[in-house]
């Protein structure tokens, strides 16, 4: 499922404070795996972003996120310095990074004149439909590259992953001229349902499906926080859904250790 974020109900804003290491003792990866998973985190709201890197260290999970400069809880920015301590703690504790585009921009079409007809969700031209150039789309995506360097001494990995998942032809062509491997995820069980009304979809559901479907080799996404889902995602199913997976025999990595990128390192 490609769904775009909504805006309308508030979260409760959670502290970007450092990720801090576990007290509680969690198993680590099982001794043999019957299968890797491989979790994907975008950025959001970040009401969550704490929950999340906290849930991920006492499971000693590694996963990879993409980040854009999205509007947050704090009324601030996923970008901003204030979240330069919360992306440097995430390095420090191995997880792998790639570009989500800065103001988070979505792909309109391609344009038969080979640009690419854009609009972003955030920055100056919020809102506004945009023609770029693929060299204007690059300089995009090394937006992010440049800042989370700046925020944390660290490089980001030649990932990059389209908001909303949303691509065309000519925007992959983009993304690859530029470097960039562009990483979706796996339909179905690979979405979290953490976009979907709580009322239709509750955590329950969303644990089970999640539980029953994912299958070696799957790439699963969710958000750092999500402003409309009323009942959040995290922490009601990511606690669980680890813990039920590990039971299962499934290991975890980055997608720096996935097949299909470990080339693009």
């Amino acid at each position: 499922m490609k769904r775009l974020l909504a805006a309308a109900s508030l979260c409760a804003a959670l502290p970007a404070g450092l990720a801090t290491a576990a007290q509680s003792a969690q198993p680590a990866q099982p001794e043999s795996c019957k299968g890797t998973l491989y979790f994907t985190f975008d950025t959001g709201s970040q009401s969550q972003a704490q929950t999340i890197a906290d849930t991920l260290a006492r499971h000693k999970v590694r996963a990879t996120f993409f980040l854009a400069n999205e509007k947050t809880v704090n009324g601030d920015y996923s970008l901003d310095p204030a979240w330069a301590r919360y992306w440097k703690a995430l390095a420090a504790d191995g997880h792998a990074f790639g570009t989500h585009t800065f103001d988070h921009v979505y792909v309109v079409r391609d344009l038969p004149d080979g640009r690419l007809e854009m609009k972003p969700q955030f920055g100056p031209d919020a809102g506004k439909k945009q023609v770029w150039t693929s060299a204007q789309y690059c300089d995009e995506l090394k937006r992010v590259e440049k800042r989370f360097a700046e925020l944390t001494g660290s490089r980001l990995d030649p990932l990059w992953r389209a908001p909303g998942g949303r691509t065309t032809p000519g925007l992959l062509a983009a993304g690859k001229a530029c470097g960039y491997a562009h990483v979706g995820w796996t339909e179905g069980p690979g979405f979290s349902g953490d976009e979907l009304p709580s009322d239709k979809w509750p955590n329950a559901k969303l644990l089970e499906r999640s539980l029953k479907g994912l299958k070696d080799g799957d790439i699963f996404v969710a958000h750092l926080g999500i402003w409309s889902r009323k009942d959040p995602w995290v922490p009601a199913v990511l606690d669980p859904l680890i813990t039920g997976l590990k039971e299962k025999g499934f290991c975890f990595a980055t997608l720096r250790e996935h097949p299909a990128y470990r080339k693009a390192r």
